[in-house]
């Protein structure tokens, strides 16, 4: 693991949208800082949005309008899906096709939003993230960052009082960049299995566990990974140490069977 990029990753001086640019130069071995393209083309949607809110002196309807300009204006609306293709997590094909996966398109709304003038953030309302943009003391929007879709008070509380404890204490919790950026990195890994590209799936999970080291499931998936590129010794490691942190897991008593097999393997590989 690059130690330089851990150290970005963990400095308070870097934006979650910076940082998530440095893991797809790692990831990719791609050159988004010095490529402008991606850069462009969010600079101009920036550049859109800023003008269809000049003129508006309203804060709320100026944030209804900043939502509009982002979704309808630079055709950023979506719709759910079950999966997203790779593109959708590499920020320039994302931007050019329009096609960006929930936790990317959280980050890069919100860039946008904040370069506008707004406070924003990112909330967790009971089942997704969400975006809040605070409109003043008295008022904010929380939307939906794939339909753009934003909740009215009414909704929000029946989220809210669907959670554990006492409805009346019940707050939203903002979401902190470093959980921001563990999202992002297991859904990129997640895809990059399921398109059985190994070693980019590795490079995800080494700078997760990075960032939590010790982390049994991350240290399951870095073992099956390092299983299917052959590092079979590793592999043991790994899902022992799985086994032995969560041995009642419904994928303990698989991976038992598998240490046997590797085992095995290893006995008549020597």
């Amino acid at each position: 693991m690059n130690e330089l990029l851990l150290s970005e990753l963990e400095s308070d001086e870097k934006s979650v949208l910076q940082k998530v640019i440095l893991i797809e130069e790692f990831i990719f071995s791609s050159t988004l800082v010095s490529d402008g393209n991606w850069r462009s083309s969010i600079d101009e949607v920036i550049a859109q949005c800023q003008n269809g809110i000049e003129n508006i002196e309203d804060p709320l309807l100026k944030a209804e309008q900043m939502i509009n300009e982002v979704f309808i204006g630079q055709l950023l609306l979506d719709k759910p899906r079950d999966s997203w293709p790779l593109l959708a997590y590499q920020i320039e094909s994302a931007l050019d096709y329009r096609m960006i996966a929930p936790v990317l398109k959280s980050i890069l709304i919100r860039h946008i939003i904040e370069q506008c003038g707004f406070d924003t953030d990112i909330v967790f309302v009971p089942e997704k993230a969400m975006i809040r943009i605070v409109c003043d003391d008295m008022y904010a929007i929380i939307f939906d960052p794939v339909l753009g879709e934003s909740l009215n008070w009414y909704e929000l509380e029946l989220r809210l009082d669907e959670q554990d404890g006492d409805p009346s204490q019940q707050d939203l919790v903002t979401i902190e960049d470093k959980d921001i950026i563990f999202s992002y990195l297991t859904s990129l890994k997640g895809v990059l299995i399921k398109e059985k590209d190994f070693d980019k799936a590795l490079k995800c999970v080494d700078i997760l566990l990075s960032l939590r080291p010790d982390d049994p499931f991350e240290r399951r998936d870095r073992g099956f990974l390092l299983h299917q590129l052959d590092c079979f010794k590793v592999a043991y490691d790994d899902y022992r140490y799985f086994v032995q942190q969560c041995p009642k897991d419904p994928a303990a008593q698989l991976l038992k069977m598998q240490l046997d097999k590797i085992s095995f393997n290893e006995a008549t590989l020597h």
